[in-house]
């Protein structure tokens, strides 16, 4: 017996090799997680941060172009974002594969089939019968167009799409054209560029420059302005949009085509093309690709005996995390210089609180890199952005975040960052008001909110920018401490306690007592808020701790809250959790207005001032509960399908929330530790930056043994419910015993109180 039962085990640990062997983590990246429903995911082949992000535009309304079939297709442009709420962005420089003739500029088709996985994408049309297939490296896409024999294989290059377009001028969020301009320069090659401003961020404009050549020779062209085709070689920029018409011979019934992508000029978008694909191989574009991923997500492995949709759910999220923002660097038009530059934060609003710390565990150099950009456009542009996209910031949501990625950063030891100058730019937010440039970079609302205290109701989304303000002042200080600068330190550490000034203690509403609720510029709560303009009638409507908008004629972007409920940012005050409990009642009381927020269904799961509040059960000593929360959460919302995520990813956010807790940590971001729950994972291998690893293994995890009993770091007892940054980069091992009802493990936070906040 003994003897059958130690070959089914050499049996088992063979077949896990060969499975570890035999199977990429390229593989487990699912593209179209999150493609459906809210989610908005970008499905078309991206590399790491990459500046191309090439793949199909369905009708100018969707933010990522892409719908699922039936929709028909437009073409397929170039640049794109990913899970992005609000009015669209870029779509720029649209390419068409047609076989009619060459007397109209549009040439819709609809999808036959459609494959979509990571660094790849294909669809034969309906009509045409043409076969497309698309892959890209980070400047330069690569595309194969497979044509019917007897066809005339022809091309369109529309410099004049983009998403998001709208009749109304000057629309808000909506992009509106500029200009554009072709230039047929060869039997080969054909360069241009296009002009948009607004979209979401209501930006000035940006000019996408391209450079497309193809590996067959044109028998026939044509370019278009406005709506008129001609023979001419060249259009020139006179505000209206332009583009061309190519045919190959009918021989070549393979076309190839790189279109290589600037923002500085068609030139630099040539040498892009020749520089990141300097030869025809669609494959070698493809597996280099693959490599870079390859490279990222192997730093975070997980055991092979993880089932197969976790396995997609986990790797699609870390590959969600690192497709923005985008590394522009050497691609700047607005200044010179050696400093990295990263476009596309969109917006730190939603990513700071997850994407960028699990950016530091995968990717520190590029971390550094990132706020490094973030420094540099406070030195150049005069204010870091909360979002950013097309060069230019705007629009801030909430508070001026940037500080809390620094402070993410500093606490966390990334190396390379002028943190005397990003404390520089963290003041120039907390101290000079932006006045009407408000909603694109700065705190708006300032100036009350250092002479209150507070910002008062009638300044848009005063609630969650006094909460928010709170929080970044709290960056300020620990950046100031770790400086040596203690009069800083002990001036924002006191004012991060504003969110207090908000905090009505006697409000009730649902069985909890105490609420961030909005007041006057005379201290006076208001139940009652007055809407619209007229000075002679003066209508309300009630304020509640569930008011999530005003009546449907009241602006949403000026409501007290931004995007959430006054129930979800009373218990969003991540710098002092300990207050928090206190302003609630105690410990007592603070586990009953949890557990009422997620029974009676005020938890918001798909929106960010909610990602930290399953964990806040970990303060009061029963990090259990919180375990139990985000499994429920995880289990009921999210799923390896294309509708698997539960709202827009935000640039990775919804995606690296999940990958966070599937690994059974979580970070307060600014904060030098990251909270332990249940991880849904067995064992989760680290490969860090310093070459070392850390594991965190667990010992009988199953759906009955769910809860932690004890927990070894390094083989000691390690009996707090959250871990430091510092512990897991010197590596090592964390290994959780589980058993099948709550233990006493837990109980405290952490060894040093003074950072319980």
């Amino acid at each position: 017996m003994k003897t059958k039962l130690l070959t089914l085990s050499i049996l088992l640990l063979f077949s896990a090799n060969t499975f570890a062997q035999d199977t990429e983590l390229t593989d487990y990246v699912d593209p179209r997680i999150g493609s459906e429903g809210l989610g908005r995911v970008f499905i078309g082949p991206s590399c790491p941060y990459g500046m191309v992000k090439p793949s199909p535009d369905c009708t100018p309304r969707p933010n990522s172009g892409w719908l699922p079939m039936p929709e028909q297709v437009d073409g397929f442009s170039q640049v794109h974002v990913s899970g992005t709420g609000g009015g669209p962005k870029y779509g720029n420089i649209l390419v068409m594969p047609f076989s009619g003739g060459m007397d109209r500029i549009k040439h819709i088709d609809h999808r036959k089939d459609e494959t979509i996985k990571l660094g790849y994408y294909a669809t034969q049309f309906q009509s045409s019968g043409i076969r497309t297939e698309i892959t890209t490296a980070p400047r330069a896409s690569f595309y194969r167009f497979t044509y019917p024999a007897d066809s005339l294989k022809s091309l369109a290059i529309d410099a004049g799409f983009f998403l998001g377009e709208s009749s109304v001028p000057d629309a808000r969020e909506a992009q509106q054209f500029v200009g554009s301009e072709v230039q047929i320069i060869s039997d080969h090659e054909v360069i241009g560029y296009t002009r948009i401003r607004g979209g979401w961020n209501n930006g000035r404009a940006y000019t996408v420059y391209f450079y497309a050549e193809t590996d067959q020779p044109f028998a026939h062209t044509a370019t278009w302005k406005a709506e008129k085709i001609t023979n001419e070689k060249s259009q020139y920029d006179s505000h209206q949009k332009t583009g061309a018409l190519l045919r190959f011979n009918s021989s070549a019934d393979v076309v190839q085509l790189k279109v290589g992508i600037s923002f500085l000029s068609s030139q630099k978008a040539r040498q892009n093309a020749h520089s990141d694909i300097p030869h025809w191989s669609f494959e070698t574009v493809h597996q280099q690709l693959l490599s870079q991923w390859k490279d990222l997500l192997r730093r975070i492995e997980i055991s092979p005996r993880t089932p197969e949709a976790q396995k997609r759910m986990f790797y699609t999220g870390l590959y969600h995390t690192m497709i923005m923002p985008v590394d522009r660097s050497g691609e700047n038009p607005l200044w010179a210089d050696d400093e990295p530059y990263y476009d596309d934060f969109y917006a730190i609003w939603d990513t700071y609180r997850t994407s960028s710390p699990l950016i530091t565990l995968i990717d520190p150099k590029r971390e550094a890199d990132i706020v490094r950009s973030l420094i540099n456009i406070y030195k150049r542009d005069g204010y870091m952005p909360d979002a950013r996209s097309g060069n230019c910031n705007g629009r801030t949501q909430g508070g001026s975040n940037a500080e809390i990625v620094i402070a993410d950063a500093f606490v966390k030891g990334l190396e390379g960052i002028d943190y005397e100058l990003g404390l520089q730019a963290m003041l120039k937010d907390a101290t000079v008001d932006p006045g009407d440039r408000h909603e694109a970079e700065g705190r708006g609302g300032l100036t009350p909110y250092l002479q209150l205290g507070y910002i008062p109701y009638g300044i848009p989304r005063a609630g969650n920018r006094t909460v928010e303000y709170s929080y970044c002042d709290y960056a300020i200080a620990l950046v100031a401490k770790g400086l040596g600068k203690e009069d800083l330190y002990l001036h924002y550490l006191k004012q991060s306690g504003n969110w207090k000034n908000l905090w009505r203690p006697d409000y009730e509403h649902a069985g909890a007592k105490g609420f961030i609720l909005p007041r006057d510029e005379k201290g006076n709560w208001l139940d009652e808020i007055t809407f619209g303009k007229s000075n002679i009638q003066k209508p309300t409507f009630t304020y509640t701790p569930v008011t999530f908008e005003g009546p449907w004629y009241t602006p949403w972007w000026d409501m007290f809250f931004y995007e959430a409920s006054s129930w979800e940012y009373s218990l969003s005050i991540p710098h002092d959790v300990p207050g928090l409990i206190e302003a609630c009642g105690g410990a007592e009381k603070f586990e009953e207005r949890l557990d009422i927020f997620f029974d009676q269904g005020f938890f918001n799961v798909n929106n960010e001032p909610s990602f930290l509040s399953p964990c806040l059960y970990h303060w009061i000593g029963k990090p259990h509960q919180s375990s139990n929360r985000i499994r429920e959460i995880i289990s009921k919302n999210y799923n390896d399908g294309p509708a698997g995520l539960p709202g827009n990813d935000d640039s990775g956010a919804m995606s690296s929330w999940l990958a966070f807790h599937m690994m059974g940590l979580y970070p307060n971001a600014g904060q030098d530790y990251y909270l332990i729950n249940t991880p849904l994972l067995e064992e989760t291998t680290f490969r860090l930056d310093n070459e070392r690893t850390f594991r965190i293994s667990t010992q009988g995890l199953s759906e009955r043994n769910k809860y932690i009993q004890s927990a070894s770091l390094n083989g000691k007892d390690y009996p707090y419910s959250a871990i430091r940054h510092k512990d897991i980069i010197a590596g090592g091992e964390l290994i959780l015993k589980m058993g099948k009802k709550p233990g006493e493990w837990g109980k405290q936070l952490l060894l040093n109180e003074e950072n319980k906040k």
